[in-house]
């Protein structure tokens, strides 16, 4: 990687030569180019992660694949993930969790999401994420502009919120029926909450079903002003610690 350069340069340089390329050719490139360095690929293997773990199964298999298992999401969330990565050959797939010690501190009856989510998702996401992302250069995010709110004007590249690191959106530009159309043309299998009505998943405390014409991420912390879970904010966004 060059290392005279700043990591603004290095994703005004990637934005500048793959705007006009597609989806499987941001995500392919980036697993290979220098400016991009080691990169991992952070997956919710929630409602629509499966696009991007099938890429990446037939790019490359063996690249790592970071799960945030929060110790709160739905039981179908774990089983299905542990679905797709036997169905789809993924050989890295590294689960993390919270660190003990910080959840018996902060977290000890497992109600801060009640009284301060932002802070739980600081401690169950955030943190551990961060930790998990130490070795590498850059990663994988499955945002996309048509999910709104501070997604519409997404980069297929984007300085990360904390070290400096990369953040690669390859599918930034796919709308809704993309998605759906990979998926079924695909035969990929869904996430099981999606028949029931579950358009966007997180931790099962806080996320619901939506209604139909409801904005997918409209079950996500229902009745608050909370819209991202704070892996994806920068300094202006949420506090990162609330400790």
């Amino acid at each position: 990687m060059p290392l005279d350069l700043t990591i603004e340069d290095r994703v005004r340089d990637l934005n500048d030569r793959y705007r006009h390329q597609g989806a499987t050719s941001v995500l392919e490139h980036s697993l290979s180019d220098p400016m991009v360095g080691d990169i991992a690929l952070v997956s919710s293997f929630g409602a629509e992660s499966v696009v991007l773990l099938h890429l990446i199964s037939v790019m490359a298999p063996s690249t790592p694949v970071i799960f945030l298992d929060t110790e709160m999401l739905f039981a179908e969330t774990l089983a299905y993930q542990a679905e797709l990565a036997e169905t789809l050959g993924l050989s890295d797939v590294r689960q993390v969790q919270p660190d003990r010690a910080e959840l018996l501190v902060e977290d000890s009856e497992n109600l801060l999401h009640e009284a301060n989510p932002d802070a739980c998702c600081d401690l169950r996401k955030t943190r551990p994420l961060d930790r998990a992302l130490a070795p590498f250069d850059a990663w994988i995010s499955g945002r996309k502009r048509f999910q709104g709110g501070r997604r519409e004007a997404l980069e297929f590249f984007e300085p990360g919120t904390t070290a400096p690191r990369i953040k690669v959106n390859p599918l930034a530009h796919w709308d809704r029926s993309d998605v759906a159309d990979y998926i079924v043309n695909n035969r990929l299998p869904r996430h099981p909450l999606v028949a029931r009505g579950f358009a966007s998943l997180g931790c099962a405390p806080c996320t619901s079903p939506v209604e139909t014409g409801e904005d997918p991420r409209a079950g996500r912390w229902r009745g608050t002003a909370k819209t991202e879970c704070g892996i994806h904010l920068g300094p202006n966004g949420l506090i990162r610690s609330a400790f």
